[in-house]
């Protein structure tokens, strides 16, 4: 990268996981599905968002661009390791494993800022509702959204930046299913230390002050649900945090286990697993959670059914 002549390696190999043909073969066929089934359930929800006049308000505007970004953090990672599945050189090329690991963090870095986002409209709907309307306005809204996909650039792009300057000349194996940080930052012929604090230290940033204001927004959530004093009250507000809160709850415990530690490399094997979790589940449950567990989404959906009909 950055046009040195040392830079020696041209195409990387992703062990993925070793199996035999069969397994092989079902195992795309299931992360087929659930690939599938992810990329459906998110589309359905940004057409539902965009069509029905009920869905049009800050929190599902807000959900619209959360499900385009579990669209692109899926589809950074599946699509490759279904070819490598049927394929017996599981190869990538230099370049296109270096834009896979960009694009993946990049979605991966918005979303967790936009749960901060919708975390704190869902604080102003139930903490102050009388001003809920003048304060989060759609100019508001598309503010925060642009906001939240340039923080997200801007904090992948130094290290990015940094590992294009390193010198990659051997080995050219990762032992993942896609061009993962830690692993592809292991390649490299050089001291990494500094990047590798890099990092830490901007997934600390990341995950732990995203993570801090929506925990202190549902500090505030709570507090106030509790104070009302019917228990159908209560109810029908937790009803419109829950299924923000059970998306949050599983994106950060994975991410933060699997990102937030100095050094990655003794773990490979087991983040396989987590990423499996974060990277193909946790988007697959998402469209089911807000979709379910959504009074207005499921009437919508309902809606739109029978007028197609």
């Amino acid at each position: 990268m950055g046009g040195r002549n040392w830079t020696m390696v041209t195409e990387i190999i992703l062990v993925g996981i070793p199996t035999t043909p069969t397994l092989s073969g079902l195992l795309f066929l299931l992360f087929l599905l659930a690939y599938l089934v992810t990329i459906l359930g998110n589309f359905l929800i940004i057409t539902l968002i965009w069509v029905d006049y009920r869905l049009h308000s800050p929190m599902y505007f807000f959900l619209s661009h959360l499900s385009f970004s579990e669209t692109l953090t899926i589809t950074c990672a599946v699509p490759k390791m279904l070819v490598d599945f049927l394929s017996e050189k599981k190869t990538i090329s230099f370049a296109g494993c270096f834009s896979q690991s960009y694009f993946y963090f990049l979605s991966a870095c918005t979303e967790f800022i936009l749960f901060a986002v919708m975390s704190y409209d869902r604080y102003i709907a139930i903490c102050s509702p009388l001003q809920y309307p003048t304060i989060m306005t759609h100019p508001l809204c598309v503010r925060l959204v642009i906001l939240s996909w340039l923080s997200g650039f801007l904090l992948i792009l130094p290290s990015t930046i940094l590992k294009g300057e390193l010198p990659y000349c051997g080995p050219n194996v990762i032992d993942h299913f896609f061009c993962d940080s830690a692993p592809l930052l292991h390649l490299a012929c050089a001291d990494i230390k500094a990047i590798e604090l890099l990092d830490f230290f901007s997934s600390f940033v990341l995950l732990i002050s995203s993570l801090t204001l929506t925990v202190v927004s549902y500090v505030h959530i709570i507090s106030t649900i509790l104070k009302i004093p019917s228990v159908q009250g209560q109810r029908k507000a937790f009803a419109t945090c829950a299924s923000h809160f059970t998306v949050v709850s599983m994106g950060y415990g994975i991410s933060i286990f699997v990102y937030v530690r100095p050094s990655q490399k003794s773990n490979l094997h087991f983040n396989k697993i987590l990423f499996v979790l974060s990277s193909i589940v946790t988007p697959l449950l998402n469209p089911f959670i807000f979709s379910l567990r959504n009074e207005t989404m499921k009437e919508a959906l309902k809606d739109t059914t029978i007028r197609r009909t």
